[in-house]
């Protein structure tokens, strides 16, 4: 089967239809994986200009057959071949025979190595060759200990005499790196030699494939000659192993099959002497030396660390100064005029009422406070700058916190790093980077050493041990904020690795982590490139993080977007009941971040001309990224901080005053342009409260050719809601989620029926709608849907409480009634469509990264009047400066968290009624995408420009 070039494997719906709509003939066909149903295929046919999907699909003694229309006998075949050539028959059940087979595109060789990237991963520098060696045993080797520098030249001196260089190679960059790191742990009485081992599984990894491959056709013929079992036969015996004796007769006949076998014999033994050997002639070395080997000074545990009081200088009024003291511990805000000893005014931290942030200016706030004398107070204070200003939120946010009596929190801090470390061991402090200090958007002085809740951290190229990876991290973490940080999830492929810490406080709140990676290399096989992925429910809300390393050099944007395509199908993470839905759907909250590669689109001389000046704005608009997400190519709907920090890649090792942008190999000079290939973006459901409070580098960790990134969030949680009141013996009144009418337009060419399946953590079970109520396909490559109220079911949640409800999400999916594939699927809130007049939503839709439609219309959840308290989260008392609207009467209130704001701005408001929950902008699913200016605004018109047809817009 794999011969066939009309089987495209696990190619999307999507793209399938794009590829029989460029063939263009009725007749064309192809199959791909089945999306819906593991094991079965899709066989995709074009007719009259439209796609017909049928399902293909295996029972249990294997046999295939094809889900035709009724009255046609099913036919079964054993291979996909040969049913393929049946159904180039007539009248066969389908609209028409397989005339024209569009055939699968050849991928062009990837060479997908990191030797452009300086020194590349260990598992990577395989694929370098012998170029990539020489390098290795030509550079300098200053600042190495006696013992390697001796071991290294007698390697350069058996290097001359030895065919294999590429070998050595491998060889030469243990001793140069990695080679420390045994002694060292030689030395605390650890006789493992984990990194030499780990060397030899790199440099043998080609041999191990080989060897794989030659004994899988050894044992096929040794199977051959197998005498036929009987049932009552013994089980046979297993094929001996290579370094069995050799039986007389055909093998010890043939000398090159003897040379052979004592080959193999050998390599056997060097291979099991070797470590041996390696960790004899080291421990004799220490001994005699006395070997002085660096290593971290372990230090006392710290002690706690209370937070020091802060002051804060600040005009009031048009000019006089005044200090602000925030005591986090004691839980105040003190006013002091400039000038006066004491105190003018001391706020205990539950007289604050609100916390305003001035959009129009930036380094403004206003403090809304109870008096006994009056019932409230607000005063407005100018801070030196924006930072100040974060700073002084921040910690007042903190003392909320600390002297709520919450049993659980609302607001979580979140640290996520990035950082290809370039094979190098790191360097002794990591603190610019735990602490988010360096260039950018970084933390002020005040607040970087305030400890976050979770720390996660991605590394590419990342030569360290697991373990030893993550205890240097917890040990880090230790020095800077006297906690001892706890391990959830450690995750690798290769050099790639993700390690997820969190507070001891906060272990017992993770549950459901779940693990996964996907191998990008060369041919998808290789994990030098790909991702790791880690997910988790933190109480009520779900997290997910992906840490990846996509392809190098500025030329291959396709290859990155498309090992994007590949992570975001292949990681397996979060719930398993909502596999069938895009990924970036799955989590409330979605990080995504690693060396994603991305260059510069311009003239290296022009980009080192823009970075002197600190011209960012005219770098980041040929950024490769930008670019491609301005196609909707990449991270549809994810958010970035603003840039305001120099390219991170690619510096001179040991400095980061220079770009290191020339790259000599054997095949000519490469330009490495200075780029921002290390990023983190993130995707959250609409309406939940996420904050990018940093978003930098640092400037002073410099053994790598990457600088290390930091971005720091504020997320609102949700808790495991415990109803107040008690259920009694009279039954319940329930909530209900109904619709008055849903339109939907896909991007398809197919005219099936399709249904809508509904999710939540709210309902007791997926529920699904009856068959679209109306259909039309008049515009060539969409399909409108329309379902009326009575084709929806309405939805009973399994709790009525209005807090509970307006924390959840409703995940919608649309689904074609024959092959019960997703055409596109979407994420509602439940927040502003709490009431009794029903709300009008509008969102997109998303399949497997790609966005495929645009859904809209009518809904409302009604909450019984019992159920309607609420309180105000903790994150709620900071707001931004904006006019308020008027609720709609006889509608429950509770205040909504603000937005996070979006990349893509939009003109064009909502047309309808002002929404119950207060007066936030719409969410980020709805309303993205600015309207062309040329366009008249329809009454009530799309989001998607492409969508306007259907309203009669030219």
């Amino acid at each position: 089967m794999a011969a066939a070039s009309w089987y495209h494997r696990d190619i999307s719906r999507v793209v399938a239809e794009e590829l029989l709509a460029k063939a263009g003939r009725d007749g064309c066909f192809l199959v791909r994986d089945s999306e819906s149903v593991s094991g079965a295929y899709a066989l995709c046919l074009l007719f009259q200009r439209h796609v017909h999907t049928y399902r293909i699909l295996p029972d249990d003694e294997g046999l295939l057959s094809v889900q035709t229309i009724q009255g046609i006998q099913a036919k079964c075949f054993r291979t996909l071949p040969d049913l393929i050539g049946a159904y180039q028959q007539p009248n066969n059940g389908l609209v028409t025979p397989l005339l024209y087979p569009v055939h699968r595109a050849r991928q062009a060789a990837d060479e997908d190595s990191d030797g452009e990237d300086g020194r590349g991963g260990g598992q990577a520098a395989s694929m370098a060759g012998g170029a990539g060696a020489g390098m290795w045993l030509g550079a300098p080797i200053a600042g190495r200990t006696h013992i390697s520098q001796q071991l290294h030249q007698r390697l350069q001196e058996q290097v001359h005499s030895s065919p294999a260089s590429d070998f050595m190679g491998f060889m030469a960059e243990y001793l140069n790196h990695h080679l420390q790191l045994d002694l060292e742990a030689l030395r605390h009485g650890h006789p493992q030699l984990r990194h030499l081992s780990t060397a030899l599984v790199t440099a043998c990894r080609a041999l191990h494939r080989r060897i794989d491959f030659t004994l899988a056709g050894l044992e096929t013929l040794a199977r051959v000659f197998d005498p036929p079992a009987s049932p009552r036969s013994p089980a046979r015996e297993q094929v001996s192993p290579p370094h069995a004796a050799a039986a007389p007769g055909l093998l010890t006949s043939d000398p090159d099959l003897e040379l052979l076998l004592n080959k193999i014999s050998t390599v056997n033994h060097l291979l099991s002497s070797l470590e041996k050997k390696v960790l004899k002639s080291l421990q004799e070395t220490v001994s005699r030396h006395n070997l002085a080997l660096p290593s971290v000074a372990a230090a006392p545990p710290p002690a706690a660390k209370p937070l020091a009081v802060q002051s804060f200088e600040v005009k009031v009024g048009k000019s006089q100064r005044a200090t602000l003291t925030v005591d986090v511990e004691s839980g105040t805000v003190a006013i002091t005029k400039r000038g006066s000893g004491s105190p003018e005014e001391t706020i205990p931290q539950d007289k604050i009422l609100q916390l305003i942030k001035y959009q129009s200016v930036q380094s403004k706030v206003r403090l809304v406070y109870d008096r006994e004398s009056q019932k409230s107070l607000s005063r407005d204070f100018l801070f030196p700058s924006a930072r100040k200003r974060e700073a002084f939120c921040q910690l007042l946010q903190l003392m909320k916190i600390q002297h709520s009596k919450l049993d659980e929190p609302d607001l979580i801090s979140v640290y996520v790093g990035t950082w290809n470390m370039g094979s190098t061991p790191p360097p002794r402090s990591l603190a610019s980077w735990l602490t988010s200090r360096g260039l950018g958007r970084t933390q002020d002085e005040t607040t970087a050493c305030i400890p976050h809740d979770i720390y996660v951290i991605g590394t590419q190229e990342n030569s360290l041990g697991d373990r030893e990876w993550v205890e240097f991290l917890r040990a880090s973490l230790k020095t800077l904020m006297a906690i001892d940080y706890r391990v959830v999830a450690l995750q690798c492929l290769w050099s790639i690795k993700i390690v997820v810490l969190v507070k001891p406080e906060h272990e017992r709140r993770i549950s459901h982590v779940h693990t996964s990676s996907v191998k990008t290399g060369i041919a998808n096989t290789l994990g030098n490139k790909g991702a790791v992925g880690v997910s988790f429910l933190f109480n009520g809300t779900s997290f997910g993080f992906v840490n990846c390393h996509l392809a190098s050099g500025s030329e291959k944007t396709h290859r990155r977007n498309q090992n994007y395509s590949d992570i975001l199908r292949s990681l397996v993470l979060g719930d398993k009941r909502l596999s069938a839905f895009d990924l970036t759907l799955r989590f409330t909250h979605l990080f995504w971040f690693g060396d994603l590669n991305y260059r510069l689109d311009m003239d290296v001389q022009d980009i080192l001309a823009h970075i002197t000046k600190k011209e960012f704005e005219a770098l980041l608009a040929v950024d490769q990224l930008n670019l491609e997400r301005e196609k909707n190519k990449v991270f549809l709907r994810f958010s970035e901080g603003d840039i305001s920090f120099p390219p991170t890649y690619r510096y001179e090792r040991g400095s980061r005053d220079s770009y290191m942008w020339q790259k000599f190999k054997p095949t000519g000079m490469r330009i490495n342009v200075p780029s921002w290939c290390d990023r983190i973006l993130w995707k959250s459901h609409p309406e939940t409260h996420v904050v990018c409070n940093s978003y930098g580098c640092t400037d002073d960790i410099v053994t790598s050719d990457h600088s290390p990134v930091f971005a720091t969030f504020e997320v609102g949680v949700t808790s495991q809601f415990v109803p107040k009141k008690a259920p009694g013996s009279v039954p319940e009144p329930l909530a209900c989620i109904e619709w008055d009418s849903i339109e939907v337009i896909v991007k398809t060419t197919s005219r099936s029926k399709c249904y809508i399946e509904f999710h939540s953590y709210c309902l007791e079970e997926a529920q699904r709608s009856g068959e679209n109520t109306s259909q039309s396909c008049d515009i060539p490559g969409f399909l409108k849907l329309g379902w009326s109220a009575k084709n929806l079911p309405v939805l009973n949640p399994i709790l009525p409480d209005l807090e509970y409800l307006g924390d959840q999400h409703l995940l919608l999916s649309i689904k074609g009634v024959e092959s019960c594939e997703s055409y596109g699927e979407c994420c509602i809130a439940m927040r502003s469509m709490i009431g009794s007049m029903a709300q009008q939503f509008e969102t997109f839709l998303f399949h497997r990264g790609e966005e495929t439609g645009s859904m809209r219309g009518w809904m409302k959840v009604r909450v019984p009047k019992d159920r309607r308290s609420t309180r105000e989260r903790l994150y709620e008392w900071i707001s931004f400066e904006e006019e308020d609207a008027e609720p709609v009467a006889d509608t429950p209130m509770c205040p909504k968290p603000p937005l996070q704001r979006l990349r893509y701005p939009s003109r064009a408001q909502p047309r309808h009624e002002p929404r119950p929950w207060g007066d936030a902008e719409p969410s980020p699913a709805v309303l993205c995408r600015s309207r062309p200016r040329s366009l008249p605004e329809p009454a009530s018109g799309y989001t998607n420009p492409a969508y306007f047809i259907f309203e009669g817009v030219p």
